[in-house]
């Protein structure tokens, strides 16, 4: 059959495993968006603190997809587990790094003009320079979805939900009947999803930045 009769044929399929996809993205972005920033808001001016952050973090992506996953199995199982908690863990750089490197790029007088009007050390943090820095902090959160969309399809390997189970499925019976049309309806889904995410991120950036503080994605 054609590609278009493969997917109507087994739409319900698709459009089940697309939302997973995007469904265990998104709680995996969630979780390190709030981690990743409260990491960069309470480590930012601790050398120390702040490197040790960035490197362990940095040190997860060397780590291979398919090997992560299959190290986390006897802890956190086959499925949805083991697939948030990597994810989670891939997350974290773009994250941290973007973070720490808007709040310590702020111009120091604006910062001094904040504790000059009277307010304390974690009000400045909270009301001043977190507004400020968010820009760039949600760039990297763009970057870590971005990246987690395509690391989620090697899930699949371990039982994990997404479409990388109709890329792997096609893959392993390739040249048989719909192998092709299996391994291509999981690859463009998960691209549609991506393009979703990314209008997702567009429309937070337009309605959370004043024109002004706009940075290029």
């Amino acid at each position: 059959m054609s590609f278009s009769e493969y997917v109507v044929s087994r739409w319900d399929t698709l459009s089940l495993a697309a939302a997973e996809h995007a469904l265990v993205v998104a709680i995996a972005m969630a979780v390190a968006t709030a981690v990743g920033v409260l990491a960069g808001l309470l480590f930012h001016d601790s050398p120390r603190a702040r490197g040790g952050a960035i490197a362990a973090s940095a040190a997860v992506l060397t780590v291979p997809s398919l090997a992560l996953l299959t190290l986390l199995i006897p802890i956190t199982g086959l499925g949805w587990g083991s697939t948030l908690v990597a994810l989670t863990a891939y997350a974290f750089l773009p994250i941290i790094r973007n973070t720490v490197t808007g709040l310590r790029g702020l111009d120091a007088a604006t910062v001094e003009a904040g504790r000059g009007m009277g307010l304390s050390r974690t009000r400045v943090l909270l009301q001043v320079q977190l507004p400020l820095a968010w820009p760039l902090i949600l760039t990297g959160v763009r970057v870590s979805a971005q990246m987690l969309i395509g690391i989620a399809a090697i899930a699949a390997f371990v039982d994990g939900p997404g479409l990388g189970t109709q890329i792997f499925e096609g893959l392993s019976r390739l040249g048989s009947v719909n192998s092709l049309n299996a391994t291509l309806a999981g690859t463009l889904g998960i691209v549609v999803v991506a393009v979703l995410f990314d209008l997702f991120f567009f429309a937070v950036r337009r309605l959370t930045i004043p024109r002004g503080l706009r940075v290029r994605p």
